[in-house]
């Protein structure tokens, strides 16, 4: 991260757009070959692909963010660790599910979708709960004065008691197989007792090799893509005299959570819509109970204490992202599909939001 940072600070202005745009080339082919091999391997497997999703696919699409936070924790960035986490799940939530909710409003399955959907958001109630009964005191970081609130110790035990529950939860989901999978072409109805499962008609080591190469080349693609987009979309930012504070808002809560972005928009091509809410979940309950965690233990590791979370993330973005979560959970689990006026919401919701971030700059 550092050697690409410094690369591109050095590089002049037409380099570092050209490889902006390489990076953008490698999250859409990458995004691209991620989705289809996932698809792929959640068939052949006889996994639903909202589990495939909220697993291995959020796994992979959260290593942006997983890196971003830690290395800024080590650095004793305390804003920018959790921050980045916190917005991510909130652009995850109300931009790119908001996006996928307005073009392709559809059915979820309540059995899959009401335990990730709770996780979510009593990860999102337990974050807030777990900073603001502790005691605000003010500390200096670049110069600036600030009041911050700390992740108290029993809301990082909640946090990983939540991530154990998920663990669990598609552990179940994987071994039950009671519920049909999605077909797709060239795949045959298998029986598993009274249940059919849809599988692909032929899976030959050859086919294993190339799904795999191209789920790990997908992955890897979307991540390396992702970091170049947001090194040199910021360093493009400051020559063109753009405020830190928008770079912030934008080039690194959005620009982490392009990977969760890419996979969206090429699963709503594919008419994946499975396979995209489940990534966009998982994604959202691994930056919330795994990242946060880590982060805290690190600090405490250094004899810094708690993760400190400063008081306007704690009072502004983290009620923005338990809404955005709540308006995504709740009525869906209620009618079992998601309604456009959701999406819409949402999206509104988080322009408002982003506004007020930069006029409050």
């Amino acid at each position: 991260m550092e050697f690409i940072e410094n690369f591109f600070t050095s590089a002049p202005t037409a380099l570092t757009a050209l490889f902006f745009a390489f990076g953008l080339f490698l999250i859409i082919k990458g995004g691209d070959w991620f989705v289809d091999s996932a698809s792929w391997i959640a068939e052949v497997l006889g996994v639903p692909k909202f589990v495939i999703g909220a697993t291995i696919v959020s796994i992979a699409t959260t290593l942006p963010e997983m890196i971003v936070s830690i290395a800024a924790t080590v650095k004793g960035n305390v804003d920018m660790a959790a921050g980045n986490a916190i917005g991510s799940v909130t652009a995850n939530t109300a931009m790119i599910l908001g996006v996928f909710i307005v073009c392709m409003p559809f059915v979820v399955k309540r059995k899959e979708f009401t335990p990730k959907g709770l996780i979510v958001f009593l990860a999102s109630l337990g974050l807030v709960l777990g900073c603001i009964f502790t005691e605000r005191r003010p500390m200096t970081f670049e110069n600036e004065t600030q009041d911050y609130y700390s992740l108290a110790i029993y809301g990082t035990v909640i946090l990983i008691a939540l991530f154990a529950v998920f663990f669990i939860e598609n552990f179940i989901s994987m071994k039950n197989h009671d519920r049909q999978i999605e077909p797709s072409p060239g795949s045959i109805a298998l029986q598993f007792e009274d249940n059919i499962v849809y599988a692909k008609e032929t899976a030959t080591g050859k086919d294993w090799a190339k799904n795999i190469i191209k789920f790990v080349v997908g992955a890897a693609g979307t991540v390396v893509g992702a970091e170049i987009l947001v090194t040199a979309g910021t360093v493009l930012a400051e020559d063109l005299h753009v405020p830190q504070r928008i770079i912030s808002v934008f080039a690194v809560a959005i620009g982490t959570s392009l990977p969760e972005l890419v996979t969206t928009i090429t699963a709503l091509r594919k008419k994946e819509g499975a396979l995209s809410v489940g990534n966009i979940l998982g994604a959202n309950i691994i930056d919330l109970t795994l990242i946060l965690p880590i982060c805290s233990f690190i600090t405490m590791g250094n004899g810094s204490g708690s993760l400190a979370v400063s008081a306007s993330s704690v009072t502004i973005d983290m009620v923005v992202c338990l809404a955005a979560v709540a308006i995504a959970v709740f009525p869906t689990i209620i009618a079992k599909k998601f309604r456009r006026w959701q999406g819409i919401l949402m999206l509104a919701g988080y322009i408002s939001y982003v506004a007020v971030t930069v006029i409050m700059k």
